[in-house]
């Protein structure tokens, strides 16, 4: 069964992200997709739903939904919690890490991201149109998402298909927890643009989390990172990926994101590890890190460990029975009177 939501308020940074536009990059396309990959997988995963279905990434405040077309099944990961508001008159609260399921006329109010990033899966997933082989929202370059653009009021989400003829709901006891070590890192590949001084400098001091962040990137604050010369501060451009930290001539380092372009003329002092580049979509303004370099094999062991944390939450998740639910196929399997038939009218 296909279900449908309708934006009754977008909220602030709401967007339709799935795992990114691969394979594109060689066009100028940025790769898109989920700020904290794990996190949105999680969110799936509570639905039954493939990994790389498209979710609403949440990164704000006051998204609210509405059913339009019923049963919708959602699921929330994260920092956050949610307020159902039945057709019928009821209100209950969806909080993280469950699944619940919507009917026609009822509105989901979606709370604040606490830490920066959340997601709202749906059962069978978001199925907004496909473009350049994802459905993540690009808004600079109007692609995907809804319409290419940010989300308004009447905005319809349509959802894939999905049995609603299983009644147990998902949730998981575990909660998603962020390290708070330093951020680990792999220098270069233009170490060599930085004084001696300016390398020990930047993996040894705090670095703050500014409020210029969006998609695209993350700008730090600290004491300035020097370059051996004035003619260091910029390079022919080449390539940059998400992880990607660039320093600019005021010497203050720009982390690169899931939105972040292609090419870039400013030197990298570092890369930030694939383990740790979702730690960086939960950073509110005034956050402080610091950076630690590792080195390539220490960057896969991490991202190793990771893996199995993901697996261990997998199998800490259980079903249940919300109050009040008649499980009738479990009924009709008991046979409590021989050869009972149903009669629906």
């Amino acid at each position: 069964m296909n279900g449908l939501l309708e934006i009754v308020q977008p909220g602030i940074g709401t967007t339709v992200q799935d795992d990114g536009r691969a394979g594109h990059r060689h066009h100028g396309m940025p790769l898109s997709g989920w700020l904290d990959g794990p996190l949105a997988r999680a969110a799936n995963a509570l639905l039954g739903n493939p990994p790389d279905a498209a979710a609403l990434e949440l990164r704000g405040m006051g998204t609210v939904l509405r059913v339009k077309a019923g049963p919708v099944r959602v699921a929330l990961a994260g920092r956050i919690g949610a307020t159902c508001l039945r057709a019928d008159g009821g209100r209950s609260a969806l909080p993280a890490w469950h699944s619940a399921t919507l009917r026609d006329g009822d509105q989901l109010l979606l709370g604040a991201a606490e830490s920066g990033c959340a997601y709202l899966a749906m059962a069978g997933g978001l199925l907004v149109e496909i473009q350049l082989g994802s459905r993540s929202s690009y808004w600079r370059a109007g692609l995907a998402g809804v319409l290419g653009r940010a989300l308004r009021p009447g905005d319809p989400l349509p959802c894939g298909a999905w049995s609603h003829a299983e009644p147990r709901e998902w949730r998981c006891r575990s909660p998603w927890t962020q390290s708070d070590g330093p951020v680990r890192v792999i220098l270069g590949p233009q170490q060599d643009h930085f004084t001696p001084n300016a390398i020990g400098q930047f993996l040894d001091q705090n670095w703050e989390a500014t409020a210029a962040q969006d998609r695209m990137g993350l700008r730090f604050q600290g004491e300035a990172l020097a370059h051996v010369n004035a003619a260091a501060a910029d390079i022919v451009s080449d390539g940059v990926a998400p992880g990607a930290i660039q320093v600019p001539a005021n010497g203050q380092p720009i982390v690169l994101l899931a939105d972040g372009q292609t090419v870039g003329g400013y030197p990298k002092i570092a890369t930030v590890i694939s383990a740790d580049l979702p730690r960086l979509a939960h950073l509110r303004p005034g956050t402080r890190v610091r950076f630690e370099a590792v080195n390539l094999e220490q960057a896969r062991r991490a991202l190793n460990d990771e893996h199995a944390r993901w697996q261990r939450w997998l199998s800490s998740r259980e079903t249940y029975l919300p109050p009040g639910t008649v499980d009738e196929t479990a009924l009709y399997n008991s046979n409590l009177i021989d050869g009972m038939l149903r009669a629906d009218p």
